[in-house]
């Protein structure tokens, strides 16, 4: 059997053609005729010798050759890819595509933008605001900043700050809700986008921090935390707001945050990159920029006592 590899081309056939089981749809997907698809397959059959498809009346299969072969070519394939993204990456320096969840994009990163971009003249910010996990190679990302615990396993991952929630609303409503037990009769607004804190870090766990008991909490509930906080500006209710997040309206008296206790989590945020990009010119003054402006919240922590949401669950 010979043992040089067959050529690329034949490869790449095989593989459209093995993942898709059509030869039709691999020819429309690689951009070629039918006939040039199955010819490419045959001569990588032939340099095998032996068949990699069954050929049935409308489909194909795979024998057991084609089967062995297929993982190791798709994992090949998209290691290519990957290094051609990189590739096209290291031809952009000043360009710095950056992803994040859009309450995080939309509360805190947009209105600090200026000040980076105003010391930064030079670097092409681009922003991708989505809860999907992407991926660095394939989507095309420089940067991300992320909520929770992390499993950042091959990426250079920087813990900006811990994250706390707290009580916030307008001012107005402040002065009907000045206690505790006041504040169980507030309309609550609910925001579900941190559910997967576990243990929970929502209103039943930040009365108990505070010293009450109320579990039937009942609201508005909310899928995006910005939108949970608009309602909050709005005057429709108390949220239970990040301090990331709310932190800009704090500070410019849209929002107060009267009450003393912070429930904190372990969930963090996170900058990442590809391990070996972090000193990358553009990706350094990015993240030297995100951790000078991160530094701009702990106002909110003076005065406050903190209660962990790990030690309340503990028996």
């Amino acid at each position: 059997m010979p043992s040089r590899l067959p050529p690329l081309t034949a490869l790449r056939a095989f593989e459209a053609a093995a993942r898709l089981l059509s030869f039709s749809g691999a020819a429309n997907e690689l951009g070629v005729t039918p006939a040039a698809l199955s010819f490419q397959i045959k001569s990588l059959e032939e340099h095998f010798e032996a068949p990699l498809f069954y050929r049935h009346n409308r489909a194909v299969t795979l024998t057991e050759g084609g089967a062995a072969l297929l993982p190791g070519l798709a994992d090949g394939f998209a290691s290519f890819e990957r290094a051609w993204q990189r590739a096209l990456q290291s031809k952009d320096t000043n360009v710095l595509t950056v992803s994040t969840g859009p309450a995080f994009m939309s509360k805190w990163m947009a209105p600090r933008i200026f000040n980076f971009t105003q010391n930064n003249n030079d670097v092409e910010l681009r922003f991708s605001a989505s809860l999907r996990l992407l991926d660095f190679d394939r989507d095309g990302i420089d940067v991300a900043v992320r909520f929770g615990y992390g499993s950042d396993a091959g990426l250079h991952s920087f813990t900006l700050g811990e994250e706390w929630v707290t009580p916030a609303m307008t001012p107005e409503m402040a002065e009907k809700f000045t206690t505790v037990e006041s504040l169980t009769k507030a309309p609550l607004l609910i925001d579900d986008s941190i559910d997967f804190l576990k243990p929970r870090c929502d209103w039943p766990a930040w009365f108990q921090a505070a010293g009450t008991t109320e579990n039937n909490v009942r609201g508005a509930h909310f899928s995006n935390a910005d939108h949970a906080i608009g309602a909050a500006l709005s005057g429709a209710g108390v949220v239970l707001g990040r301090a990331s997040l709310i932190a800009r309206d704090v500070a410019e008296r849209r929002l107060v945050a009267p009450f003393s206790v912070g429930l904190v989590t372990q969930g963090r945020w996170r900058f990442l990159c590809l391990e070996g990009q972090e000193t990358r010119p553009a990706i350094a003054a990015f993240k030297s920029w995100l951790i000078d402006e991160a530094k701009t919240v702990d106002f909110l922590r003076e005065g406050r006592e903190f209660v962990s949401v790990e030690a309340l669950s503990k028996p």
